[in-house]
């Protein structure tokens, strides 16, 4: 498309009264990550997604199930993701989502609010994760909360 026609809708699309969501599903971080050919798609897929999310300058990314392709993921799996999350949620970005209500009765009991109110981290990119069914988490990680349900992941 025409460059000035994108600035346009972009301009137009960053009104404050929109809530502007990028939906990203079944990453499969780890799928066939020992294949020389194949091993890297899926997290140059995630980077493409994390990318465009900046560059759209969206509120939040939600990864709507199966971040990765095992409950389980490998050491190796889970430091690719932790450095491209690092890479583009880091930053001086201000976050204009609000999170209303009680946080402790949708995230886990010892991450019971979104880590961008932590002093301590500095989100310039929200990103929340649901499970799905390659990555459901088990008991014996994350404890149900008070609701029975297993609770959302601010990354």
């Amino acid at each position: 498309g025409d460059s000035s026609e994108e600035s346009n809708q972009l301009q137009t699309s960053l009104n404050p009264d929109n809530l502007r969501i990028m939906i990203a599903s079944d990453c499969h971080l780890g799928y066939l990550g020992n294949d020389e050919e194949r091993g890297t798609d899926s997290f140059a897929a995630f980077e493409e997604v994390l990318l465009a999310a900046k560059q759209k300058k969206v509120d939040f990314v939600l990864l709507a199930g199966d971040l990765f392709h095992e409950s389980k993921p490998s050491t190796s799996c889970l430091n690719k993701c932790m450095l491209i999350l690092r890479k583009y949620c880091m930053g001086n970005e201000p976050i204009h989502v609000q999170i209303v209500g009680d946080q402790a009765s949708c995230f886990p009991k010892d991450f019971c609010w979104s880590n961008f109110y932590d002093s301590n981290y500095n989100v310039g990119l929200a990103v929340y994760s649901i499970h799905g069914n390659h990555d459901k988490p088990s008991e014996h990680f994350i404890q149900p909360n008070q609701n029975g349900g297993s609770g959302a992941c601010s990354l």
